[in-house]
């Protein structure tokens, strides 16, 4: 399993979907957060190493496009108050926006540092590697390996960006139009560095928004 040339891109997305399942389980109180991310970090490294590349090819663009998505994930609640509540958003299937931290972790410095590390820094790399380096390629061959980083068909365009929508329950418009850009760079630069870091910024941005504005529902 492990020289499964899937394994690289698959195993640390499977990973942090685990982490998400245990929910309260682990009952480490604040200490979850750097365990969290330590197992990740580990399980990037240990697993996807070999295929990891991490300098992006147009940085400048890269970060303007994260922040537009940015603008995307925040603008509608921003202009319309209580647009998430609407029944399209909240509800029993998709949710609430409501925080994952535990009441009175807000005022933790070590919990909002390692939950930022994660989002900035982990989610990115784990996310980017499974989305755009294997299931958009997988979708358009079984055997991946054979289709180019960033080839586009229609299909495997719209079914990848449907389903990463779908990880953000009730932000899921906001996801989906999210995964058509992030979808739509690594078409345009055939890099997954660079989707890793418009991933990046837009994740970063989003922390500081939460955590300066307590906007803590962002952070599901």
């Amino acid at each position: 399993m492990l020289k499964h040339p899937a394994t690289p891109y698959v195993a640390p997305f499977v990973l942090f979907v685990v982490f998400l399942a245990a929910g309260d389980l682990l009952r480490l109180g604040e200490w979850e957060h750097p365990f969290r991310c330590a197992v990740l970090a580990a399980g990037i490294w240990f697993f996807s190493r070999r295929v990891l590349a991490l300098k992006p090819h147009y940085a400048f663009a890269s970060i303007l496009l994260g922040i537009a998505v940015f603008v995307i994930w925040v603008a509608p609640d921003a202009l319309w108050p209580g647009y998430r509540t609407h029944w399209l958003f909240s509800n029993s299937l998709l949710g609430k926006p409501a925080s994952s931290l535990p009441e009175g972790f807000h005022l933790s410095p070590m919990v909002l540092i390692f939950r930022s590390v994660r989002a900035v820094i982990l989610v990115p790399i784990i996310e980017e590697l499974f989305w755009r380096g294997w299931l958009l390629r997988w979708l358009i061959d079984n055997d991946f390996e054979k289709v180019p980083l960033g080839q586009f068909r229609l299909p495997s365009f719209l079914i990848a960006s449907a389903l990463f929508a779908s990880e953000h329950g009730p932000y899921w418009e906001v996801g989906l139009l999210a995964g058509f850009a992030y979808n739509w760079w690594i078409t345009r630069t055939k890099s997954l560095a660079d989707c890793i870091l418009a991933h990046a910024v837009t994740n970063g941005i989003l922390s500081a928004y939460v955590i300066w504005g307590k906007h803590w529902e962002y952070w599901l």
